[in-house]
Order: structure tokens, then C-alpha cells, then sequence
């Protein structure tokens, strides 16, 4: 059995976070869909970009935009490497600069699609890669860690927050970069989702995009959910894979 848990660590620095988290089996990264469905994630996808401007303010910096000035903010409470960002808040940048998010891969899409919709970070790893528990929390700094697209190691700064398991960091400055050990690639058939939410006020929107991204991922790629649920202060562990 594997647990993801958010540490005492997490919490102390963001009581009124939100970790929305999906578990799945039997995904397929390859699929290939029929013209029909191919058809059907194309226009999500382009309605997704469309929305996305609803949550930018015409005339206002990207930074000033509540959507990126929360993990603007959020980011300033924890060590960070220079220059890192969370995941949103580049997808929003390639809108508000008139570049839509195009076309990758079915999972791909759809994932894109709920976090352009809803301005929230959206991030999937290989869960059978995972060793162990999956935790969120502060780390000692040093942990062993490899970013998708290097050849050196990377750490973590003492006290960065990072998705970790026994063997080493999984996701570096909360949701900012992946490593290749967790990666999913064609062969991924299981996979862990995290959605995070720092706006109180936006609770309602996680728990719709996690909902909302459950059912597509299970009509277009065939996945079969084995845990939805949005974690908190109040219930900060999650069974997620039996």
C-alpha cells in the first residue's frame, strides 16, 4: 500500500492549502483516439486557452493577477530555487502573450485543459516509481534529485517543500519541476495527480476541476480512479494505491 502525506511541515506554512489529489490505474499514455475523440480534446483544449483569460486582468501585469500573485506570494514563504515559478503561472504567460497551449499527447491535453480552465497547477507522476509514501513537505536540503531534461543532479534547498518519497525528491520547490525518476512516459499505466489550491476562496473550483478531470481522463484514455479526494490540514494523509 502507498500513502501520499502532507507533513506537519506543509501545514505549518499553509494551514489553508488544498492538495486535490487522483489516483488512476490501466491509463493509457498512448492512446489513440478516433477522429471523433481527437476532435473532441482539440476543442476542450481550445475552449480551455479561451477561458483562461477570463482570470487575466486586461492591462495588469501577470505577476498582479490573483491567480499568480497567490503562488507569487506562496513561494516567498519557503526556500526556492532563483527563478522558479509555479506551474500555472506559465501556462498563463503563453496566454496573456497570445500563444495558446497547443496539441502534445490525449493525457497531456486534457491535463492542460483543467489547469488553463481553472488557473490551478496541475501535476502527474508515475506512481509505481514511487518509493513508498509520497510526502509534501520541507526538506533537509541534499536529497538526491534528477530534473526531467538533465544530466546533474539538482537538490533541494534546506527547507524548500518538495513532493518526496524514500528514494529522493520527486517534484522540487512544491510544484515547480519533476524528476526523471517519476516521470510518466508511453509505458505508464498508474499514475498519481495533484492539483494545489493557496486561495481559500477557490476551494469549490479545485473540487470541480478535480471531479471534472477524473471523468476525462477515464472517457478518452480508459483510466479507472482509484482515490479522489482534496486533502487538507484536517485529513492531510491519502490512501492511494492499494
Amino acid at each position: 500500500m502507498k500513502k501520499f502525506i502532507a507533513d506537519p511541515s506543509f501545514w505549518e506554512l499553509f494551514p489553508d492549502a488544498a492538495i486535490g489529489v487522483l489516483t488512476v490505474k490501466d491509463v493509457d499514455e498512448a492512446a489513440q483516439l478516433s477522429p471523433d475523440q481527437a476532435g473532441e480534446v482539440a476543442q476542450l483544449l481550445k475552449e480551455a486557452n479561451a477561458a483562461a483569460l477570463s482570470h487575466l486582468d486586461e492591462g495588469v501585469a501577470l505577476s498582479q493577477n490573483r491567480a499568480v500573485a497567490v503562488w507569487r506570494e506562496a513561494y516567498q514563504k519557503f526556500p526556492t530555487k532563483k527563478g522558479a515559478r509555479c506551474s500555472i503561472e506559465a501556462l498563463l504567460k503563453r496566454v496573456s502573450k497570445g500563444e495558446p497551449v497547443g496539441s502534445i499527447a490525449p493525457t497531456v491535453d486534457i491535463t492542460n485543459a483543467i489547469s488553463l480552465k481553472y488557473a490551478l497547477p496541475i501535476g502527474v507522476e508515475n506512481m509505481d516509481a514511487f518509493d513508498g509514501d509520497l510526502h509534501l513537505g520541507a526538506m533537509a536540503g541534499g536529497e538526491d534529485f534528477l530534473p526531467i531534461g538533465s544530466s546533474e543532479s539538482d537538490p533541494p534547498r534546506p527547507g524548500e517543500l518538495a513532493y518526496y518519497d524514500a528514494a529522493g525528491v520527486v517534484c522540487r520547490c512544491w510544484n515547480w519541476r519533476d524528476g526523471q525518476r517519476t516521470q510518466v512516459t508511453d509505458s505508464t499505466t498508474a499514475e498519481f495527480v495533484a492539483m494545489e489550491c493557496v486561495d481559500p476562496e477557490r476551494l469549490d473550483a479545485l473540487r470541480a476541476a478535480l471531479d471534472e478531470l477524473a471523468e476525462l481522463l477515464e472517457r478518452y484514455v480508459g483510466a479507472k480512479v482509484i482515490a479522489k479526494q482534496v486533502v487538507t490540514g484536517a485529513c492531510p494523509e491519502l490512501l492511494i494505491q492499494e
